[in-house]
């Protein structure tokens, strides 16, 4: 009998793999099926058979709402008391420790942790308050580049709107973007001018040509929040690159009719959502001896169906916006499904891990048509209930075909960068 954890080399068949059937464009759940691999690809046909008895098959994921720059840092930075405040103070007063070699260990220490557990392609939010926006940015190109093979990287950039002026040093940083080729990014909340900052905004990223990529009322204020706005804006000024907005949280705490008068507008805008549910349940609604009434995640049920494109993400790790996680995108499925009841409902919300991101960002579509590159993640389970109820620890990473050695890197390669605070 074969070892689960183990393939052999050569050309493969794996027969009895199980696999979503709308990753194959077939009706129905998850089906039974072969899957052939030779020279890095998915093939036609062909290959030593290996009876995998089952196992769900995916494609390799993509992570499209990370931050690379600010993970690992809870051992010298812990939120105070698991508030928004509390980690945006913390980080803030973090930054004096972020030099070139800072974030380069923690964002390499983070990406070994995402290529362990099957993804293949990366957006991360890069914090750029000056001077940070100097350091971080030039980095960022190296760090693609020592990582193109293994993981696909974009970078956008991280200030509040309150910072975005068009006299401001927000231009330069504008510009570091366009040079590195990333996407341009901000938090936007309700502030008396915030529709000329956004005008301004969208003024600058369509000068350079830039995606745009926006946190957007990441709180449980039951206001209108600035996501209207955005809708209303995009569609006035005709601004046609792609645009993500991420969070919506307050979405779910509004008066029913105005918050679906607002995805409607975000539809015809043609918007892109990207839900965090596992930061939002750790923040939203978070008060000392309260117990929490609520989630923290948007309307994901109801945007799909207006046919807006929804993703979800893995967002912060192991600092002050989230004390955990692991950029796993199992686990942010295992979770976004039962916290936002993905089950008993439609059959193809494995998308919004998969084809759904990668749309949004302009990766590579995960395929497992012929052709395709054979990235791909191979869990024992056998059915969703298998599958998320336990957390896949032996699962099998393919990249090009070839099994990866999984190992994840050991906290302690950490502790000379917590030692300097």
């Amino acid at each position: 009998m074969m070892d689960f954890a183990i393939l052999p080399d050569g050309p493969l068949r794996l027969d009895n793999v199980t696999v979503p059937a709308c990753l194959l464009n077939r009706p129905g759940d998850l089906i039974r099926t072969s899957l052939s691999l030779a020279d890095g690809k998915i093939a036609a046909s062909g290959g030593t058979p290996v009876d995998m008895k089952g196992a769900i098959l995916f494609p390799a994921f993509v992570d499209m709402h990370t931050h690379l720059d600010k993970g690992h840092i809870w051992d010298r930075a812990p939120n105070p008391d698991g508030t928004f405040t509390g980690a945006l103070t913390t980080v803030r007063a973090d930054h004096a420790n972020w030099s070139a070699e800072d974030v380069r260990a923690r964002m390499e220490f983070a990406l070994k942790c995402a290529y362990a557990h099957g993804t293949r392609a990366i957006r991360t939010h890069l914090d750029s308050i000056p001077p940070q926006d100097d350091i971080s940015w030039p980095l960022f190109p190296d760090i693609r580049a020592e990582w193109a093979g293994r993981i696909d990287l974009q970078a956008c950039c991280l200030i509040g709107v309150d910072r975005m002026e068009l006299d401001g040093p927000f231009v330069h940083t504008a510009d570091l973007v366009a040079q590195y080729g990333g996407v341009l990014g901000m938090v936007t909340y309700a502030i008396p001018d915030f529709k000329a900052r956004l005008l301004g905004f969208l003024q600058l990223a369509k000068e350079r040509g830039l995606a745009v990529d926006l946190h957007v009322d990441e709180n449980g204020d039951r206001g209108p929040g600035t996501l209207r706005t955005i809708a209303e804006t995009v569609l006035e000024t005709g601004f046609d690159a792609p645009v993500t907005v991420g969070h919506c949280c307050s979405l779910a705490v509004q008066d029913e009719a105005e918050a679906l008068k607002t995805l409607d507008l975000i539809a015809k805008a043609g918007i892109h959502v990207v839900s965090l549910p596992m930061c939002n349940l750790y923040l939203q609604d978070r008060q000392a001896s309260r117990t929490p009434r609520w989630r923290g995640i948007t309307l994901v049920h109801e945007m799909k169906a207006r046919g807006i494109n929804v993703s979800f993400a893995s967002d912060n790790t192991r600092d002050p916006f989230y004390a955990y996680g692991d950029l796993d995108m199992l686990e942010v499925m295992r979770q976004a499904t039962r916290i936002g009841h993905l089950d008993h409902s439609d059959t193809d919300w494995v998308q919004a891990f998969l084809t759904n991101p990668a749309q949004a960002t302009g990766f590579p579509t995960p395929s497992l048509s012929p052709g395709a590159p054979a990235d791909l993640v191979l869990c024992k389970a056998r059915s969703w209930t298998e599958l998320f109820a336990r957390p896949q620890s032996d699962r099998i990473v393919l990249r090009n075909g070839h099994q990866i050695d999984r190992t994840l890197p050991d906290y302690a390669e950490l502790d000379p960068l917590m030692e300097i605070a």
